[in-house]
Order: structure tokens, then sequence, then C-alpha cells
């Protein structure tokens, strides 16, 4: 009677270890899907616009000191440059008045070019910020030349 009993426990034992593996690797793959849809869908949100800079060219133009500042949208979704910013630091940027004049249209996949008139010194550096209407902002420091 007592061997049987012992066999029988023997019996159940790989049953379990076997469930136990099949709930472990469930589990496994509930966790790796909520992370990788979690992941997907904030790199899809992120996807709609994209700001980028592609070319900041400081010059003179009839004794008047200007900015060609060429801003790029690599993402799905069309928007608006609604604000441009430009200082000598991250803290006093000043709102500029832009030819074209804002809101400029950046479909996406697009690059448009946006002047700015501002009286800059050879060698400083100066901050920039560009703004869209969907919320994103393009900021950067970029060097005048010497």
């Amino acid at each position: 009677m007592k061997q049987k009993l012992l066999k029988a426990k023997e019996a159940i034992s790989p049953i379990l270890a076997t469930l136990l593996l099949i709930v472990i690797a469930v589990a496994a793959i509930v966790v790796t899907y909520s992370w990788i849809m979690m992941y997907m869908g904030s790199a899809g949100e992120q996807a709609g616009v994209r700001l980028w800079k592609t070319n900041v060219n400081f010059y003179t133009q009839d004794a008047t000191k200007k900015i060609d500042i060429d801003v790029q949208n690599t993402g799905t979704s069309d928007t608006l440059i609604i604000q441009v910013y430009v200082g000598t630091s991250s803290s006093t940027l000043e709102n500029q008045t832009t030819t074209p004049a804002l809101p400029i249209s950046l479909p996406a996949g697009s690059i448009r070019s946006i002047t700015v008139n501002y009286t800059w010194t050879n060698g400083a550096a100066y901050y920039f910020k560009v703004a869209s209407s969907a919320g994103q902002t393009l900021e950067w420091l970029e060097q005048a030349p010497q």
C-alpha cells in the first residue's frame, strides 16, 4: 500500500511540473506582449510630426543681418510652424518675425526655409527654438561664423 502511494505521488509530480512551466511561459508571453504594445504605441504617436533642423545660414543682405533656418518634418503628419525663437541663451529666447509670415505650412516629408532678421555677432553662439501647431518643439544651439 505504501509503495502504491509513493508511485502515485511520483506520477503527479511530472504533471504539476509541466503545468507550472506552461503557466510561467504564458505569463512571460503576456508580459512581453504588453511591453511591446506599449512601446509600439508610444513610437507610433511620436512619428506623427518630427521636426529636424537641416541647415542654418547666417548672412548679411543690404546691411541687414539675417538667418535662414531650414526645418524638415520627417514625420507622417502635416503641421504648421507657429513660433520661431532666437536668443543668446535658452532662457532669453525672443519671438521672431519671419519670412514667410507665420504660421508656415510644413507638410510631412518636406523642408521649409524660414528667414529671420536678427542682429548676430561673428563667432557668437545662438539658441533657436521652433514650435509646431502639433505641440512638438525643436531646440538647438548654433554658432555664427567667424
